[in-house]
C-alpha cells in the first residue's frame, strides 16, 4: 500500500471573502464555514475565529484538533465513515494543509477539554500553539444530551477540516506542494521475508475507549465494539481514526496526532535500516476485567502470529488504562516478543508518588511523556476565544485557578496535549 501526501505549507491565516490558500496563506471565510456547517439540528450556533503563533489568545475548553486534509487521488475520502463513503483509506494521494488545524471548542464535559494558549508559558506544552488555527466554538440546542454535544462537534471539525483543504485543492490548481512524503509497505508474504537479519517489529496501538465520552473511532465504528485487529499504517495517516474523547487534555491523542503519529512515522524512518516495520495493531482501553483480558491476550497472540521480535506500545489516558498497558506488556513479554512502553505520568505534584497505577517487572523500558500534575502559571491572555468559566473545574486545575486578573494556575494536566503518549511533544524523563 503506498500513500504520497502532498504538503502545502500554512505560513499565514488570514480572513477573507473566500476560503483559499494562496501564496502560502489561507485565507478564511467565516460566511462559507458557517454555510458549510449549519443544517445540523443539534447545534444551537456555532461560531469561527482565527488564532495564529505568538498572539496572545488563549482558546479553551479545547475537545479536539483536525489537521486539514483531502483525497486528491484513491479510493475513498479521508476520515472514512464521516466524511463521504465508508472505503478503505491509506493509498493514493492526499492534500494536506501543514501548520494548519482546525480546534473545536464547547462546554461538552468541561472538566476534560483542554487550554490553548498561543504565547506564553504555556505556549511551549501544546503543540497547537505553533499551527495556524480555525477555531469552532460550538453551543449546543437546549436540552441536548452530552454525548449527542460531543458527536455534533466531531462531526463539525471534520467537515470543517476537509471543507478546507478542499478549497485549498481548488486555488492551487497545477501548484506543485511544498513538500512530498511516499510511505509504502510490502505485503506481509513480503515483509516476513525482507530485511534478513533485522528484528521485525510491530507497532500495539492503544485506543482509548472507556465508553462515557471516552471514545476513538475506526472506520466511523466506536472501537471499544472491536477486538484487536491489524490496520495498516497508512490508513491512520488517512483519517481512519478520528477522536471521540472527552479526556484529560494532556494525553488525549487527537485526531490530529493520529493523523501525525509519530511512532509510525519514526518505525518508517528506521524501517530496513535497523528494523523490519512490519505493521500495526489496534486495541482498546476497557473498563471490565474480562474485557481487558479479552484483549490483551488478543492482541498479543496477533503480534505472535506476525512473528515479530518487539512491539512498540503506546497508551492514552492513565490510571485504568495503565492496567491495560501492563497487561500487553506482560503477555507480550511472556510470548518471548520485546516490548517498550510509551506513556505519560501521574507522580504528584512533587513527583514523588507512584506514577502509574499498574506496574510489573516485564516493564523494563519504558518512555514517559513527563509528569501531567507538575504545576504551571499562564499569564492573562490580550483574547479568550471559548469559555474561561471551566478552568476551575477542568482536570489539572481547582477552585480558585482562574484568578481575579485573567492568569491561571494549573497542572499540565489541563494543556491540550502537553504530555502526549504518543511522543507528540518534546517532555520526557529521565531515572538517575
Amino acid at each position: 500500500m503506498r500513500l504520497e501526501l502532498n504538503e502545502f505549507c500554512v505560513k499565514a491565516l488570514e480572513w477573507g471573502s473566500s476560503t483559499r490558500l494562496e501564496g502560502g496563506t489561507l485565507y478564511v471565510s467565516k460566511e462559507e464555514i458557517i454555510e458549510h456547517l449549519k443544517g445540523d439540528e443539534r447545534l444551537k450556533s456555532v461560531d469561527v475565529d482565527l488564532a495564529r503563533p505568538g498572539e496572545k489568545v488563549r482558546i479553551t475548553p479545547v475537545k479536539d484538533a483536525v489537521e486539514p486534509r483531502c483525497k486528491l487521488e484513491g479510493p475513498g475520502e479521508v476520515f472514512p465513515g464521516f466524511i463521504g463513503d465508508v472505503e478503505t483509506v491509506g493509498s493514493g494521494r492526499t492534500l494536506v494543509l501543514k501548520g494548519a488545524a482546525v480546534l473545536t471548542c464547547g462546554r461538552i464535559v468541561g472538566f476534560q477539554e483542554g487550554i490553548v494558549d498561543m504565547s506564553g508559558p504555556g505556549a511551549e506544552y501544546t503543540p497547537f500553539s505553533k499551527t495556524f488555527n480555525v477555531v469552532l466554538v460550538f453551543e449546543p440546542r437546549d436540552g441536548l444530551e452530552k454525548h449527542d454535544y460531543e458527536a455534533a462537534c466531531r462531526l463539525a471539525g471534520l467537515k470543517c477540516a476537509h471543507f478546507l483543504a478542499r478549497k485549498a485543492m481548488e486555488s492551487v490548481g497545477g501548484v506543485k506542494p511544498d513538500n512530498v512524503e511516499v510511505f509504502e509497505l510490502p505485503s506481509l508474504r513480503e515483509a516476513m521475508t525482507s530485511h534478513p537479519g533485522l528484528p521485525k517489529v510491530a507497532y500495539l496501538y492503544m485506543l482509548q475507549t472507556q465508553g462515557l465520552l471516552h471514545d476513538t473511532y475506526v472506520y466511523g465504528v466506536d472501537a471499544k465494539r472491536i477486538i484487536p485487529t491489524l490496520i495498516h499504517p497508512n490508513e491512520v495517516m488517512d483519517g481512519a481514526i478520528v477522536s471521540g474523547n472527552c479526556v484529560s487534555a494532556c494525553d488525549k491523542n487527537s485526531t490530529y496526532v493520529h493523523l501525525n503519529n509519530p511512532v509510525i512515522r519514526a518505525l518508517y524512518a528506521r524501517h530496513g535500516v535497523d528494523l523490519n516495520f512490519v505493521g500495526c495493531i489496534i486495541t482498546n482501553e476497557n473498563v471490565t476485567l474480562a474485557d481487558k483480558k479479552r484483549s490483551s491476550s488478543y492482541a498479543t497472540k496477533l503480534a505472535a502470529m506476525l512473528g515479530v521480535d518487539g512491539v512498540v506500545i503506546s497508551e492514552e489516558g492513565f490510571g485504568n488504562p495503565d492496567t491495560d498497558l501492563i497487561m500487553n506488556c506482560r503477555k507480550a513479554e511472556a510470548l518471548g516478543i520485546k516490548t517498550v512502553l510509551i506513556t505519560d505520568e501521574y507522580a504528584g505534584r512533587d513527583g514523588a508518588s507512584q506514577s502509574l497505577a499498574d506496574a510489573a517487572k516485564e516493564a523494563d523500558a519504558v518512555v514517559t511523556a513527563g509528569n501531567a500534575n507538575a504545576m504551571i502559571v499562564l499569564p492573562p491572555m490580550e483574547k479568550v476565544i471559548g469559555f474561561t468559566e471551566y478552568v476551575d473545574v477542568i482536570a489539572g486545575g481547582f477552585s480558585g485557578s482562574l484568578r481575579e486578573d485573567g492568569s491561571i494556575e494549573v497542572e499540565l494536566q489541563a494543556i491540550t496535549g502537553a504530555t502526549c503518549e504518543l511522543g507528540f511533544g518534546k517532555l520526557s524523563a529521565t531515572t538517575y
